[in-house]
């Protein structure tokens, strides 16, 4: 594979893959019961939130649980879009219910929350000692964490598949997380029958999180790129583009360029929202080995600034911009920028999310995966850019701002960020049609 930044001296030759284990299909919800069962399970923290809580699949998971002899609590005040107050709330419950397992039905909120709170409640500290740099002291897990099952009910943000936990920090205005391969579920259960009843909005949103994970993935720094750890210990989660992440990346980009718009503009399309839904897994393990970059950067800074904005299918939530939409309204602008490092792979991604690539040169990469996943945000109603989010061009400072301290990701980028490039990025981000 070919870099694009130079080749350091000690450059790397390697890269790791550490996939969860799946189980996916149709009823793979009931089954869970068994699964905990056979990792040691007795005394279950089974974590939702009050809208999913009510839905027929969390009845299906606890019910298979209690089945299987598993004594279960519920913790379902999960909050959407979780603060780091929320995350402290969620591991102070675990920590005093005594659990030795968990599982997470919902969406990426819900189990990145369980991640927090196995986490904090298995090895106490302050939150942000375990917060990635430079904005929490990027303290490294000590030790393995209680089993976890990680079913989600949305096709969009791969959490079932990652060591990633990410979260709202209001005093200072940002999004960020927390990163470490000990936070991966033990397993992932993708049971798609569980996405059915998603609100249209919800299926768009969380369906360009799958596209933009994928695309990222694909077109980030080469694993080669970088330097050679002083220890194979210490090899980043986020390792770079790579053979592996690519397969499953560029799949996850052809399922979503097939059938996101199918799924978010026909409830009834069960065949569009199974396949949307293995995308999302695929996109998962992909950017969860490989990385992503710009747009996600840019996302953190979209939420963490604005608490106003209501998304179609989020009302009940109150002001927030879903993780989603914050991701892909930056995604046109980022790969036009992007592009020249390696336009053969944005064309690549292009042409799988459905584009024309006939005859098209190198220099055309950028704009043509722009409009192309431009013109399926404006087919599936989502906002025309940040300025229907709310954003002028007075903001861009402030969102610059909370953007670059984002380093772990922007140093996944094909090409070099400067703070200079985020400010145009965010510019060409304000509207697209």
């Amino acid at each position: 594979m070919s870099a694009t930044h130079a080749m350091p001296s000690n450059q790397e030759t390697i890269f790791t893959v550490d996939p969860v284990p799946l189980k996916y299909g149709h009823g793979a919800l009931a089954e869970i019961g068994d699964d905990a069962k056979a990792m040691g399970m007795t005394r279950v923290a089974l974590f939702t939130d009050r809208t999913v809580g009510g839905l027929e699949c969390v009845a299906t998971a606890r019910k298979a649980l209690q089945d299987a002899g598993m004594e279960v609590l519920l913790y379902d005040t999960v909050r959407v879009e979780p603060t780091d107050r929320s995350f402290a709330e969620a591991a102070a419950w675990a920590q005093d219910a005594g659990v030795d397992g968990f599982v997470s039905v919902g969406g990426g909120s819900v189990m990145d929350t369980a991640k927090a709170a196995n986490l904090l409640s298995t090895w106490p500290d302050e939150l942000m000692a375990y917060v990635n740099a430079p904005v929490g002291a990027a303290k490294p897990v000590p030790g393995p964490l209680k089993p976890h099952i990680a079913c989600p009910t949305t096709s969009g943000t791969g959490s079932e598949t990652t060591g990633v936990a990410i979260f709202d920090l209001p005093e200072r205005q940002l999004k960020t997380g927390i990163s470490n391969k000990l936070l991966k579920p033990r397993l992932a259960v993708v049971d798609p029958t569980a996405t059915y009843s998603l609100p249209a909005g919800v299926v768009a949103a969380t369906g360009f999180d799958v596209l933009t994970h994928a695309i990222e993935s694909y077109t980030a720094r080469p694993f080669n790129s970088r330097e050679k750890p002083a220890t194979p210990l210490a090899r980043p989660p986020y390792q770079g583009a790579n053979p592996w992440s690519d397969g499953g990346a560029l799949e996850a980009i052809r399922l979503g360029g097939t059938y996101l718009e199918r799924a978010a503009l026909d409830p009834n399309d069960t065949e569009a929202h199974d396949f949307l839904t293995f995308a999302a897994t695929l996109a998962g393990m992909s950017f969860g080995n490989a990385g992503v970059h710009i747009p996600h950067a840019m996302s953190y800074a979209v939420a963490g600034l604005n608490h106003e904005f209501r998304a179609k299918g989020y009302e009940r939530e109150g002001g927030m911009v879903p993780h989603g939409i914050s991701v892909v309204v930056n995604a046109p602008a980022a790969f036009r920028f992007t592009a020249d490092a390696c336009p053969d792979r944005h064309l690549t991604a292009a042409a799988a999310l459905g584009a024309d690539i006939t005859d098209a040169a190198p220099d055309d990469a950028g704009e043509i995966l722009a409009t192309r996943l431009a013109e399926m945000m404006r087919k599936t109603g989502l906002p025309n850019g940040l300025t229907e989010i709310g954003y002028t061009d007075n903001d861009i400072p402030a969102l610059v701002n909370s953007a670059w301290p984002q380093q772990r990701l922007l140093a996944q980028a094909p090409k070099p960020v400067t703070e200079d490039d985020l400010a145009d990025l965010f510019r060409d981000a304000m509207r697209y049609w």
